[in-house]
């Protein structure tokens, strides 16, 4: 497993509305692999793989969830609004880091309900003494992200930005062991999804596309204490089957699970009972396209501590290239 490009991937700046470094990062590491990239208006970036076959999208978003300054107060303490699902209680006592560097702690007011714990009972204090010598650094509308550090076991990486820099590394990873292919191929990496899904739909109504497919993270329920949800790390690839944006198209999954059974690659079915992904912007796109997503199970979603399994990545890899490969008849 390519664990240099990952760990590289996921320490780029680039919540949602911010993802150019990383669509910079993306663009030099696939342009051998593709036979054109265009760069829409929006900010996703379209790579084509040429074929005579049914148009195949393939999305996985670049941003990450993240914060924006609403005010700084007197004392130089940051006030913050989510962009994208944001836990105050997985917040409260983590570092955070805006785009020019900048490192501060988010911490809960002394005096706040920490069971009724709201996003705007927190602040970020990043070592400043008054406002003047804060506005030097952060301003209001700056955006910050979790600071994490990139952990790696013999089974499981842990770091944050994996919903869904994991996806990209999936397509990204694809596209170097993909051969000669049957569909046409747009590998797309999108903007905004963690705000409504934005660059999936926009990217998806300029392209047409007969099939679409996300890549994207998944809940685990084989944590202690968990939910009862039949997906777990190291049981391999997950196949959408719902979640609360989409119900996947049963055609489409029929070529995924005959190809996973036909390559020995290990899968589980997703029945998520709620969240979203591209796919289902996709679906929607105008009169409707055949969708499903393959997704990659996760621990601590939304955190500074995200964590997937090897051995389910390199399955979600093979299984992406093969259905790629090969002419999506649905």
């Amino acid at each position: 497993m390519n664990i240099k490009g990952l760990k590289k991937l996921t320490s780029i700046y680039g919540p949602s509305g911010y993802e150019n470094l990383v669509a910079e990062y993306i663009i030099e590491e696939i342009k051998p692999f593709v036979d054109e990239i265009t760069v829409d208006k929006l900010g996703n970036v379209i790579a084509r793989k040429k074929g005579d076959g049914p148009k195949l999208m393939v999305a996985g978003h670049m941003d990450q969830i993240g914060m924006m300054v609403t005010d700084v107060d007197d004392k130089g303490f940051v006030r913050l609004t989510n962009i994208g699902g944001i836990n105050p209680h997985i917040t409260h006592g983590e570092r955070v880091i805006f785009k020019d560097g900048t490192v501060g702690i988010a911490y809960a007011e002394q005096t706040a309900d920490m069971g009724k714990l709201k996003l705007d009972k927190l602040y970020v204090d990043i070592g400043a003494k008054d406002k003047e010598e804060a506005t030097k650094k952060v301003n209001i509308g700056d955006v910050c992200v979790y600071q994490s550090i990139f952990d790696e076991t013999d089974y499981q990486v842990s770091v944050g930005a994996l919903d869904d820099r994991i996806g990209c590394f999936v397509m990204m990873e694809a596209l170097k062991i993909m051969g000669t292919v049957e569909n046409d191929c747009y590998f797309v990496f999108t903007v905004q999804e963690e705000v409504g899904i934005r660059g999936g739909k926009t990217s998806a109504y300029k392209i047409d596309p007969d099939v679409g497919l996300a890549i994207d993270i998944t809940s685990s329920g084989d944590m202690p204490g968990s939910k009862r949800f039949k997906i777990g790390l190291h049981e391999g690839v997950a196949i959408k089957v719902r979640d609360n944006s989409l119900l996947s198209h049963p055609k489409v999954n029929k070529v995924l699970v005959e190809t996973c059974q036909a390559e020995e690659i290990k899968y589980q079915m997703e029945v998520l009972e709620f969240g979203g992904t591209d796919a289902g912007g996709i679906s929607l796109t105008r009169e409707g396209v055949p969708a499903s997503c393959l997704s990659i199970p996760t621990r601590y979603a939304h955190s500074a501590h995200e964590t997937v399994s090897k051995d389910d990545v390199e399955a979600a890899i093979k299984l992406l290239a093969k259905v790629s490969e090969k002419k999506f008849e649905i």
